[in-house]
């Protein structure tokens, strides 16, 4: 999927502007209001998801889709959709939350994050059990493996970070590596060396001194998500 427009997708703007027009009007029109309620009614059933057109209106030229996904999120039965964005110099991965209320329904912005732009290929996007899985290979020779897992925050239309693996190896069996996993819900945190063994076609990995320990947080939503690098860096630097 591809697109041109004058400005860049901008998701919070475009539909929290339209769901603001939708209740100016229905607020200064009785019959409007009325019609909306009848509509609530009549439309019980799933609402679709945001649609491809939508998401290409905010494409600029040298920007195309790099994958989205479908599902619920949030809980209410209806689809959200997680796209990223991806051009040469950037990739940011937007998520659209789905909501409904008695007079109206549509979608609206839940988070932001910014991926490596020297990706190897489109990240791996799917939706289990209401959880966002992001999978990313970016950089080198030396590269990052990345996964995500956000869930959507109870309270606010957000979505908040459960979990965060990254590994950062040789391709070519160089040096060693290191790895880690952290689960943001229980604070549990794993980190380990990846300790090159054999030569040539016979060199692998071997885990070498795992460590586990604690490492609670305050929420993380989307926005703010640590680079994953980063966060490895500073765990296996910690023990």
């Amino acid at each position: 999927m591809r697109g041109v427009t004058a400005a860049r997708w901008t998701p919070r703007y475009r539909l929290l502007d339209l769901i603001r027009f939708r209740e100016t009007i229905a607020m200064r029109s009785p019959l409007l209001l009325t019609a909306l309620l009848l509509a609530s009614a009549a439309h019980a059933a799933p609402q679709p998801p945001i649609s491809d057109e939508t998401i290409l209106e905010g494409v600029q030229l040298g920007e195309e889709v790099e994958g989205r996904v479908d599902g619920d999120l949030n809980g209410d039965g209806d689809p959200d959709t997680a796209f990223i964005i991806a051009s040469p110099d950037s990739r940011d991965l937007y998520v659209v939350l789905s909501y409904r209320s008695e007079v109206d329904f549509g979608h609206q912005p839940g988070g932001q994050l910014k991926l490596p732009s020297d990706a190897f290929g489109p990240a791996g996007l799917t939706i289990k059990k209401g959880v966002l899985i992001i999978e990313d290979l970016s950089g080198g020779t030396t590269a990052l493996s990345a996964t995500y897992r956000y869930r959507a925050d109870k309270v606010e239309p957000k979505m908040r970070l459960i979990g965060l693996d990254a590994t950062v190896y040789s391709r070519t069996y160089a040096h060693d590596g290191n790895a880690m996993s952290w689960n943001l819900v229980t604070g549990d945190v794993e980190t380990k060396l990846l300790r090159k063994i054999g030569d040539g076609e016979d060199a692998t990995y071997e885990d070498a001194f795992v460590t586990r320990f604690k490492r609670t947080s305050k929420p993380v939503y989307m926005n703010d998500t640590p680079d994953a690098e980063e966060q490895l860096v500073a765990f296996t630097k910690a023990k």
